[in-house]
């Protein structure tokens, strides 16, 4: 009996001992949630969006964490599939009690948990783009993307200098290419040009001939293109195959060479807005952006051998902000970082230089892009 009761303090002993260790680890780390298109028809964006995020993470840890603790990423695929989006959200929330996440990858998801984050007082950094995350504000939720305005007057003024004045417009039937379209619509009657026609199409589009026959029976002067999806690439090849000689702008939705790629010949001269991050070698020395720019993208492609996209830079904006704001609010309490994130000003990440304020959770101005092209199969300036 003696021996049951020795043997049985032992384990006791041991449980104790390993339940406080496993309790010291755990309120020894950060728990961040990320929601990412990893796989399906928009993995061209959350794949770098998620190897992205394990790598800054990686490299935060192993400079010692955020304020002596470690982070501990928790990524959900979710394959751009909004209903997962909320289940997701959700378990990151009540079960994994994360202090903050980041993503998703498509605007459709990100509106379908915005509501739920705000709900839980749960800070959310989006790597959607659609203005509609943020506008009108919501409390606890941010984007790192440039806002879909800026996009479409950058456009409409370059249209302006090549003397474009009469266009067509086709954009998915998603979340983001809905909204895109929108502002198009809302801005082209303040720099005179004319949509003479605009289509949306499905996202799972093989084929966009019969809707690219449309624009060109009506004589348009260019194309633009509003999406995330592989008929980004479809979209020039129907175009070259139908002899529409005309001037095709895409989004900055197009920022990842693979598109470019799928097109093939195709591709060469489109026009689109992006950040600078795909060019960043190019920018001038001295540029703000420049160092941490190059810094990522080398980075990045040693450690995973493909081109850098603007998709994975919004996801490194992401974790990079609230990073920041978990340094700056010395605190695990989500309001307490919410609030920090709020206060970030001249913060300089991927997408442009963030200052965030009460009336602005995208923090970015017209400044953060360039109007780039497609030349001999590379991103470069538009001259």
């Amino acid at each position: 009996m003696k021996k049951f009761l020795a043997a049985l303090l032992v384990i006791s002993v041991v449980l104790l001992t390993v339940s406080t260790s496993c309790k010291q680890k755990e309120e020894g780390t950060v728990k961040i949630g990320a929601i990412f298109a990893v796989t399906g028809g928009a993995s061209f964006l959350g794949a770098p969006e998620a190897r992205t995020a394990e790598m800054v993470v990686d490299e935060i840890n192993a400079a010692g964490g955020i304020n002596g603790k470690q982070i501990k990423l928790i990524i959900k695929d979710s394959a751009a599939n909004p209903e997962k989006a909320i289940s997701f959200t959700k378990q990151l929330i009540e079960e994994d009690k994360v202090v903050a996440i980041i993503g998703p990858s498509t605007s459709g998801e990100t509106m379908q948990i915005k509501d739920l984050c705000e709900s839980y007082k749960v800070p959310l950094v989006a790597a959607a783009a659609a203005e509609a995350i943020v506008d009108p504000v919501a409390g606890y939720v941010f984007k790192t993307p440039q806002k879909d305005s800026y996009v479409a007057k950058w456009i409409f003024e370059t249209m302006q200098s090549m003397g474009i004045k009469r266009i067509g417009v086709v954009a998915a039937n998603s979340g983001f290419g809905n909204a895109g379209k929108g502002q198009l619509e809302k801005y082209a009657p303040d720099f005179g040009i004319e949509i003479l026609i605009a289509e949306t199409y499905d996202r799972a589009a093989t084929d966009l001939t019969a809707l690219l026959t449309k624009l060109k029976a009506q004589n348009v002067d260019a194309v633009v293109n509003w999406s995330i999806v592989p008929a980004q690439s479809i979209v020039p090849k129907n175009m070259k195959q139908l002899g529409m000689d005309v001037p095709l702008f895409q989004s900055h939705g197009f920022g990842n060479i693979k598109y470019v790629e799928a097109a093939g010949e195709a591709a060469e001269g489109i026009i689109f807005p992006a950040g600078r991050l795909l060019i960043a070698e190019k920018l001038p020395d001295g540029h703000p952006q420049k160092e941490n720019l190059v810094a990522y993208k080398s980075a990045y492609e040693s450690k995973f051998g493909e081109d850098v996209s603007t998709f994975g830079g919004h996801a490194y904006d992401a974790i990079m902000l609230i990073v920041e704001a978990i340094k700056k609010a010395d605190s695990l309490e989500r309001t307490d970082i919410r609030n920090a994130l709020e206060s970030i000003s001249g913060f300089p990440g991927t997408g442009g230089i963030f200052t965030f304020s009460p009336s602005d959770h995208n923090g970015l101005g017209m400044d953060s892009l360039e109007m780039l092209t497609v030349r001999n199969g590379q991103f470069d300036f538009l001259k």
